[in-house]
């Protein structure tokens, strides 16, 4: 790859992981999707903790995860890249400057006031520094078999359903 084609790169992941709220991030177990804030060269998430998103398993200080990103408006993958993980310390200086980001971007916490000192005590906050990219499309279709899940899906609506209510309509 020339220095060209691999700052092309660089550019395409950074501007598509900043518009996308939501990227597909795998450790060493399936991927899940995470919400996340683009700052200073780096995807950060905040998890692990009550009322917080769950992390994939895998997601360790000096490992690397797989992240893939979608189009804001179709959801379709645009590019796939590698990252350096790196768990920031809590109240460090760059930890500080993450949490102030995604702070901003967090929705309906429970404790708004005190959501740092929370992430502080009980989460853990992530910076994933990109590395290599790949925009190829992928061979295969990438589906996977639902995690498990207390979920559950409503009953087929009685054959009849259809004509009771059709005559209802009728009678007024």
């Amino acid at each position: 790859m020339t220095a060209a084609e691999a700052l092309s790169a660089r550019a395409l992941v950074e501007e598509a992981t900043k518009k996308s709220g939501l990227i597909w991030l795998r450790g060493t177990g399936p991927a899940q999707a995470v919400w996340h804030v683009w700052h200073e060269g780096a995807a950060v998430i905040v998890g692990d903790g009550p009322d917080e998103q769950p992390l994939p398993a895998g997601i360790d200080a000096g490992g690397t995860a797989e992240v893939t990103v979608r189009s804001k408006d179709k959801g379709g993958r645009l590019v796939a890249w590698t990252a350096a993980v790196t768990v920031l310390e809590p109240h460090s200086e760059e930890w500080e400057a993450a949490v102030g980001e995604l702070k901003g971007k967090r929705l309906n916490a429970p404790d708004a006031e005190r959501l740092t000192e929370r992430w502080a005590r009980e989460c853990r906050v992530v910076r994933l520094v990109p590395g290599a990219s790949s925009t190829d499309l992928p061979d295969g279709s990438l589906a996977a078999p639902p995690l498990p899940s207390g979920a559950t899906t409503g009953r087929t609506a009685p054959a009849g359903l259809p004509r009771l209510l059709l005559k209802r309509r009728g009678r007024r």
